[in-house]
């Protein structure tokens, strides 16, 4: 069969993000079927779709819904409306099924299909889409594979891909030169499944608690094979990095001997690392640590269910600023047992984690199988039968506003404060840092 698989995604602030999950979804497929990649970062419009469409002729077409909405109480957006529009516009100028995967649809199964309209979905990993398309060359149930939906199907639990996590990267691809060209950044993964026990986080459910680590060796491959094909920078995709330590100090290690040579950085926890670890990383090429941080009061990390307190954020902080890398850290505010004492004592803290870029996300969205789902209900702020694709944010005993506005108030001056992804203002600025050549997250800039 001939498949489209079409990647919906136009957000990009404050950087485009590169398509990683269709790689691992054509690799599945590709032995059986012929398949194409449609990028709307990268066609602009319907016009191309429509043309590409008219040459291709597809069978089936896979639409990846990677975020439902941007999560951001100070710059709401939803992407709904978007995704009905290009499903209207795939209607009406093919015959082709249209399939739906991505998280977005795996966090809102039932109310995605509803509200788009589609013929199948693929709740959890995309690869699992094999499956769907061999039932359907051989006339079977369908909607009796694990994971796969049908309009009117009971709530499914995702079921986790069992096979081997295998990337299909092509150099050809019509799309990489836009992510080469706006910025050079290419995402790799290390493993998939977070065993982390944070009440907001989505990552258990749609990939599952089990870490499946993936060979160092393959994935220094992977890693020197997007060097060769012009990225200039590596994102690491993990839920979280650094939640298997042992595994992350193999895979510098084979990057340094795979000859690895272009910055990387990734999304960390922080926690208290072993001796030389950031040194360690930064030998193989890390450049830039993203901590999760969320807050500096023991009281909210503990109510957040972080596996770390204070201390280690700060210790976390000076190993990697003395192995010489760039540091971020995010800050999630509002949630569960978030007061002004906690707030103070996470704005009043900030002012000691030197020499990095601070992100405030003020206010804590709610996601279905997540424990604040069951928190929020608990307390009456949810329904259990409630439709969450609009977004509904956690009220603590401070409002979002009042948040806000304490993190402006205390961000006056400082560059290195942002709010939220920093908007367009912060994307024009990195945009015209890669018109310049620039490449990378680019936040490091932020830093005085």
């Amino acid at each position: 069969m001939k498949v489209l698989l079409v990647s919906a995604n136009t957000l990009t602030e404050p950087y485009p993000v590169y398509p990683l999950g269709l790689d691992y979804v054509a690799a599945a497929i590709d032995h059986a079927h012929e398949v194409q990649i449609a990028d709307m970062n990268v066609l602009k419009g319907y016009e191309p779709l429509i043309e590409m469409i008219g040459r291709f002729s597809p069978d089936i077409i896979g639409l990846s819904l990677r975020n439902i909405d941007n999560t951001d109480t100070t710059d709401p957006r939803g992407f709904m409306g978007i995704y009905a529009e290009l499903i209207g516009v795939l209607r009406r100028h093919c015959r082709a099924l249209i399939v739906l995967g991505g998280s977005g649809l795996t966090l809102f199964p039932l109310e995605a299909m509803a509200a788009l309209k589609a013929d199948y979905g693929v709740v959890g990993e995309g690869e699992r889409f094999a499956l769907l398309l061999e039932a359907l060359e051989n006339q079977k149930d369908a909607g009796a594979i694990p994971g796969i939906i049908t309009p009117g199907s009971r709530k499914p639990i995702p079921a986790p891909w069992d096979k081997k996590l295998v990337r299909n990267f092509q150099q050809g691809y019509s799309h990489l030169s836009y992510y080469l060209k706006h910025g050079g950044i290419l995402n790799l993964q290390t493993k998939r499944g977070c065993s982390f026990q944070c009440i907001y986080c989505t990552y258990p459910h749609i990939e599952g608690r089990r870490h499946r680590l993936i060979a160092p060796a393959e994935i220094a491959a992977s890693a020197v094979s997007l060097q060769e094909a012009g990225a200039k920078y590596l994102f690491i995709t993990d839920a979280v990095f650094n939640s298997d330590f042992s595994h992350n100090i193999r895979v510098a290690r084979a990057f340094k001997k795979a000859g690895l040579s272009i910055p990387w950085g990734a999304f960390f926890a922080p926690l208290q690392p072993p001796d030389d670890y950031f040194q360690i990383m930064a030998d193989a090429g890390l450049t830039h640590v993203e901590f999760g941080t969320e807050s500096l009061s023991n009281h909210t990390l503990a109510s957040y269910r972080k596996p770390y307190q204070v201390q280690h954020v700060f210790n976390a902080h000076r190993a990697a600023i003395a192995a010489g890398l760039h540091v971020a850290h995010y800050f999630l505010l509002g949630g569960p047992g978030e007061n002004t004492d906690t707030l103070n004592e996470t704005l009043s803290g900030i002012d000691d984690l030197n020499r990095a870029a601070l992100f405030f996300f003020c206010g804590m969205r709610i996601y279905p199988y997540t424990a604040l789902y069951d928190i929020a209900v608990k307390e009456g702020q949810v329904s259990k039968n409630q439709n969450l694709l609009e977004p509904v944010f956690y009220r603590s005993a401070l409002p979002p506003d009042t948040i806000a506005g304490r993190v402006k108030e205390r961000s006056r001056g400082r560059p290195n404060w942002i709010i939220g992804s920093g908007g367009s203002q912060t994307a024009g600025i990195i945009a015209r840092l890669y018109g310049r050549g620039h490449s990378g997250p680019l936040w490091e800039y932020l830093i005085r």
